[in-house]
């Protein structure tokens, strides 16, 4: 089994940090259901502006209110406005990894989508793995990649 992306919040926006309330990140239901991320499913928060990586689980707080809160330990490590990528995963045997199609979502500094992505995984027939990234319409995007200076 192998640990895969299976749903991601890119770039959303902290909206508050409560150290004292019990644990937790609380989100939007609108935004989980989106990328497919459950209540009380484990999730990993990386954040973009101080380089801190937690884990914790999620709680769903008001609906349409495009919220991100951290809540107690996981408060220490943002601040209100920090931008933090949240991503849960799945445990897939290696022949269903082109099956999954994680949906990702990047936000606004006021937390509406950006824009709403598919990854996907293909095997050519000489059976060799290549990424994709998909916008809504199905196109693909440029992935980053080294560019050789000939």
């Amino acid at each position: 089994m192998r640990k895969i992306v299976a749903g991601k919040l890119h770039g959303i926006h902290v909206t508050e940090a409560n150290l004292n309330y019990h644990g937790s990140i609380t989100l939007d239901p609108d935004h989980c259901e989106e990328a497919g991320i459950l209540p009380m499913e484990f999730v990993e928060i990386w954040n973009k502006s101080s380089g801190a990586r937690i884990s914790t689980y999620v709680i769903l707080g008001e609906r349409g209110s495009r919220c991100c809160i951290l809540n107690g330990a996981a408060a220490r490590t943002c601040q209100a406005g920090d931008q933090v990528i949240i991503c849960n995963s799945v445990y897939v045997n290696e022949s269903e990894i082109t099956a999954l199609k994680p949906h990702v979502l990047t936000f606004d500094k006021d937390n509406r989508i950006a824009d709403r992505l598919t990854y996907s995984v293909e095997r050519d027939q000489a059976g060799r793995y290549s990424f994709s990234i998909l916008d809504e319409a199905s196109a693909r995007l440029p992935i980053p990649a080294l560019v050789s200076s000939h």
